[in-house]
């Protein structure tokens, strides 16, 4: 149900964006939220077409007076991305969100909101419906399966790409305008360990972490957030006679971990020695991570007996966790210091019936510069025995400061806003690489309105962001 302040202005972009959260919409699975433009596209008249991986473009002619002006391409991604806190029953699949409005910002219940990029979707989708709004043609197009991997954008039909200008409505921060993004790839690890009784006199623990932010590995990597597996590592690392049976932790490449459980098999003194070390390492780590992770919290409680590891194998996958890198590696030496240049995110760890599984991702703005990293994660696969699946990387957009489309923006955003916005590029792998490189003349900026937390269930949308966003959009349009 629509919460009863819900906002309203500017009404067709709001009313989609309500649409939108109560259509599931994970990455991969854009079968109905697709169905549901091509219903709206048609409805209204405007000609649409998918290609072969179900990208979509609708094509909207220009108002009245600017039907001959060049087209421009305004672009976003369908899918969403799936994560929720550990209270909540919530079905990605089946389930709509249930939306909540609290000191001028728009969330979830205890689950990601899909701002990212459900706004820019339902701003595109508000060009469509909004009758008001003077523009050249457009070509609203909507890519899928961004956030596993800018797959929808790799696999795209360049014929989708008609028109020497874009606007990409796929970044977070209002005021700013975007002209670079990172590139990236990543690794699948896998080794398979022999099972074995545990010590018959061992006890069975879980440790369970909750409590952390978790985020965007790209965008919030500088932030130096908690990483549930590190951290769950670093408490089980040099016990004595421990043996892993089990473990879950993280959700996805570009999500900082945030929770997660291992169970163990311990010799009494050391399950002791665990309990005494916990509150000692909580109380450390809230002394160095920001303040956002302050809630973290380590949970012991006796489990259910299971095969294990042996005791040596334990220590050598406890022993890669704590080798394996993690966070921003370099920073840009011309711009400010929140911008990274090279980063890593340890994303996923599961041990299950003795299989092994680690996801990693890396992200870049100058290729080169990854390659000691790529080197390094090559290295650590060797020496520990696994089998390495490499995930097919993507191109950076290398910024255009002479880009005749940021001038007349920023000079259209002065006008309107009496200050100048900020120019940046992302840390982050917006589909502008991937595009640009099917399309080499096209000029690219990206926008967006605030959001925080993307990526976590503490996503959320500042709604007095939305309507100057709006403002800009259509005034930027009606000039070009």
């Amino acid at each position: 149900m629509k919460p009863t302040d819900f906002p309203s202005d500017p009404p067709h972009l709001w009313d989609h964006f309500y649409a939108i959260t109560q259509i599931p919409r994970p990455s991969g699975k854009e079968a109905a939220i697709r169905q549901y433009l091509i219903d709206l596209a048609t409805a209204e008249g405007h000609v649409w077409r998918t290609d072969s991986v179900g990208n979509l473009r609708v094509d909207v002619a220009g108002s009245p007076g600017r039907e001959r002006r060049e087209r421009v391409i305004i672009q976003n991604h369908l899918d969403m991305v799936t994560v929720k806190s550990a209270d909540t029953q919530h079905d990605f699949d089946t389930d709509p969100l249930s939306l909540q409005v609290r000191d001028g910002w728009l969330s979830a219940d205890r689950t990601t909101l899909g701002a990212d990029n459900g706004v820019g979707c339902a701003a595109a989708m508000a060009l469509m419906t909004d009758n008001t709004v003077e523009h050249p043609p457009l070509a609203l197009l909507f890519t899928v399966d961004e956030e596993t991997g800018l797959n929808g954008a790799l696999q795209l039909d360049p014929a989708l790409l008609e028109g020497a200008r874009m606007l990409n409505l796929d970044t977070e921060d209002w005021q700013e305008l975007f002209v670079g993004c990172a590139g990236g790839g990543g690794w699948k690890l896998r080794r398979q360990f022999p099972l074995q009784p545990a010590n018959a006199s061992a006890e069975h623990w879980q440790l369970t972490l909750g409590g952390l932010a978790g985020g965007h590995s790209g965008i919030q990597i500088h932030e130096q957030l908690g990483n549930a597996i590190k951290i769950l590592a670093q408490a089980l690392l040099e016990l004595p006679g421990l043996s892993l049976a089990d473990a879950e932790a993280g959700v996805a490449h570009n999500v900082i971990p945030r929770e997660g459980s291992v169970r163990v098999a311990l010799p009494a003194e050391s399950a002791a020695l665990l309990r005494e070390r916990l509150p000692g390492l909580q109380q450390r780590l809230r002394e160095f991570l920001p303040a956002a992770d302050h809630g973290l919290q380590l949970d012991l409680q006796t489990a259910t007996p299971t095969a294990v590891l042996s005791e040596a194998d334990s220590a050598s996958v406890l022993d890669l966790i704590a080798a394996f890198p993690h966070g921003a590696l370099a920073y840009n030496a011309q711009s400010p210091a929140d911008l990274v240049d090279l980063s890593i995110n340890l994303a996923v760890f599961r041990l299950h019936a003795g299989a092994l599984f680690l996801e990693a991702s890396y992200r870049f703005f100058n290729e080169a510069q990854s390659l000691p990293l790529q080197q390094s994660v090559r290295a650590l696969a060797r020496a520990f025995q696994l089998d390495v699946e490499t995930v097919s990387g993507y191109p950076g957009w290398q910024p255009d400061f002479d880009s005749e489309l940021l001038a007349r923006a920023r000079q259209l955003h002065q006008q309107l806003f009496g200050v100048d916005p900020a120019v940046k590029a992302i840390h982050a792998g917006l589909e502008c690489g991937i595009l640009k490189s099917k399309r080499p003349e096209l000029d690219i900026l990206s926008f967006g309105p605030t959001i925080r937390g993307a990526h976590s269930p503490a996503e959320r949308l500042q709604i007095d962001t939305v309507a100057p966003f709006w403002q800009f959009l259509t005034a930027l349009l009606a000039e070009l």
